[in-house]
């Protein structure tokens, strides 16, 4: 279901991290010209307008009104293989044990940049800060874990930059954030499904087998709109010598919507005394009388909400001229996933359906708790080093490579985002068409390491619920294609 606090929704975490050029599920794809240096010496390089929301502060050094805009296709893909499950009694789980899911995803941006005065500059920008999706097939058999996972935060950003002195400037700025999440799993109703007609009837003494308790889901969706900001600073302290340093700011979603489950047993303890169903036990299904089936409610909905916090970043950043034509980039950057510590679905309706089990003792064991997944992110960091070159006036070449740390530890992969450590190498360039006009083109590949998950369903004090689990081997591969346009009033 959901995590508590961070990150978030990894509801809406999730993938695999499939973004080509993501960590968590964090997005840097608002820059093609960045991008080619693997985004080595962003917010001290120079560049478009993109500076709007890279570093604020960086705005006062260009000239003029600026509009730059592009596309990036992240292109992705996630292959299982040796999956296995066993659902709440223990019993194997029957599905696909090997697949792939893919990704081809657009994410757009657009940046516009204007001076005030010689001293300030402003701007504003729309782009995607966050965002993933995963999907399995429906006969997954890890399915009672993960089904669709998808998050998508859609960020529009005002700033300002001031010019203190000719080698020092100060920016800022606030963002509009609006977020949305989906988040499913298939439901395991202690293995009811895993029994099969046979056994069900024997153990009944009848012909009562169900079987759309094997197509129980759950799947829970909601938005918000929260704001953040950006500091920044930029200087050149020697000719040829740019730094910057940049804070964006955590963001803090309560993403509010409906949990949504379907073909949820009837058990006898629920309907006793009600003459439309015959009761065999307080804690196994009832019979429905008008089928002559298992008893099944065929849709509950509850409103519910969840606790999403994207992390703030702190990064520093180096453009080293070092000839005419040839300067290196240089950026470390910080990311707090520690504040994602679980995702956790709550109710928020006062007539509760789905909680009044899930809250029981036996399950996740607090009021009004419908879903819970620990996570336990920790803080990583990331590092990129790249190169710029003029090879013409009308023509510059730009090449880089970087380094991600995952945050997820081992004994917290899951099948909704079982990632590793990444490396990724970029290279890009930029054409000047004319006076005004100019292009950037990017290209990059995501390298990383197998993966391997062997996950457990908790209860909120993070003891281990019943026999359920799921084991599996993951490789991830990506490319990143962007073009942009620069354009110069």
């Amino acid at each position: 279901m959901i995590r508590k606090t961070a990150v978030s929704v990894a509801v809406l975490s999730a993938l695999f991290s499939l973004s080509a050029q993501s960590e968590g599920y964090k997005l840097f794809e608002q820059s093609v010209s960045s991008m080619g240096n693997a985004y080595a010496g962003r917010g001290a390089q120079i560049t478009d307008a993109s500076l709007v929301y890279s570093n604020p502060a960086a705005l006062t050094q260009l000239d003029g009104a600026k509009l730059s805009g592009g596309l990036n296709l992240i292109t992705a893909k996630t292959r299982y293989r040796n999956a296995q499950a066993q659902s709440a009694n223990g019993q194997s789980v029957v599905g696909r044990t090997e697949g792939s899911n893919s990704l081809n995803e657009l994410v757009p941006f657009v940046f516009y940049s204007d001076k005030v005065s010689d001293s300030l500059s402003w701007g504003i920008g729309f782009y995607v800060p966050f965002g993933l999706s995963s999907d399995y097939d429906n006969d997954f058999v890890g399915r009672y874990f993960a089904d669709e996972t998808k998050i998508e935060v859609l960020s529009l950003q005002p700033s300002v930059g001031y010019k203190l002195n000719e080698q020092w400037s100060v920016g800022m700025g606030i963002s509009v954030n609006r977020a949305e999440g989906t988040l499913s799993k298939y439901k395991d109703h202690s293995g009811l499904c895993e029994l099969g007609e046979q056994t069900t009837n024997a153990m009944f003494g009848a012909p009562v087998y169900n079987a759309a308790y094997c197509d129980s889901h759950y799947e829970v969706e909601g938005d918000d709109v929260a704001f953040g900001y950006t500091l920044g600073i930029h200087g050149e302290p020697v000719q040829g010598t740019r730094l910057a340093l940049t804070y964006h700011s955590a963001i803090h979603f309560r993403l509010s919507g409906d949990s949504v489950i379907t073909n949820t047993p009837i058990t006898g303890a629920n309907v006793a005394g009600n003459p439309n169903y015959l009761v065999v036990a307080p804690n196994l299904p009832a019979i429905d009388l008008s089928t002559g089936k298992l008893a099944a409610n065929s849709q509950l909905t509850e409103a519910s909400k969840v606790a999403l916090t994207t992390p703030a970043t702190a990064a520093f950043s180096l453009d080293q001229q070092l000839s005419k034509a040839l300067s290196v980039q240089f950026s470390a950057a910080w990311t707090e996933w520690s504040a994602f510590e679980s995702i956790d679905i709550l109710s928020a309706d006062a007539n509760p359906s789905i909680s009044l089990s899930t809250q029981l003792p036996s399950n996740l064991n607090n009021p009004g708790q419908i879903g819970y997944i620990p996570e336990y992110w920790h803080n990583s960091w990331s590092f990129a080093v790249g190169a710029t070159y003029v090879l013409q006036s009308d023509v510059t070449l730009k090449a880089g490579i970087a380094y991600d740390e995952n945050p997820i530890g081992q004994s917290h992969k899951t099948a909704r985002i079982p990632t590793d450590d990444r490396v990724w190498a970029s290279v890009g360039a930029n054409w000047q068409l004319t006076d005004k006009l100019s292009l950037d083109f990017a290209y990059g590949y995501l390298f990383t390491g197998d993966v391997s998950v062997n996950e457990r369903e908790y209860n909120v004090q993070d003891v281990p619920l019943y026999n359920s689990g799921y084991q599996g081997d993951y490789s991830n591969k990506s490319q990143l294609f962007a073009v942009g346009a620069n354009y110069s009033f």
